[in-house]
């Protein structure tokens, strides 16, 4: 189960804002970077993130319709702004929460949990990039 759409809504247009802030001190959030599939804007998305065997995790509690999650899906990756580094994102992949969950301490497992996190995406860094965001 995800959370309403009309609690996206919300926090795209408020919640984002103040969190936006604050992403640069918070040690789990960073910043994805992604172009739009049908306007071609730049958007940054704060996202709580985690790794995982070489890879980048982010829960979805809105589930996998969000124009982000659709956005990166689309464009095959994006970019992770964290602690003010600029790493460019591929190979984007949707994985049930289930999976994702087993794999994370005990704390976040049971906010995952009671955030209601149905699904989380998996990137891969591309080390070799200049984290640059090129539109679509």
């Amino acid at each position: 189960m995800t959370l309403p759409r009309a609690v996206a809504r919300f926090n795209r247009r408020a919640t984002n804002r103040v969190l936006g802030l604050l992403v640069p001190y918070l040690p789990t959030f960073a910043f994805v970077i992604h172009v739009g599939r049908k306007t071609g804007r730049q958007y940054r998305t704060p996202v709580n993130v985690f790794s995982r065997a070489g890879a980048y995790l982010i829960g979805l509690p809105y589930g996998r319709e969000s124009d982000w999650v659709l956005n990166i899906l689309a464009a095959g990756g994006g970019v992770m702004e964290m602690h003010g580094r600029r790493f460019r994102l591929n190979r984007p992949r949707l994985v049930p929460a289930r999976n994702g969950l087993q794999t994370m301490p005990a704390p976040l497992r049971l906010i995952g949990r009671l955030g209601l996190v149905s699904d989380f995406l998996e990137l891969a860094p591309d080390n070799e990039s200049d984290g640059s965001v090129r539109p679509a």
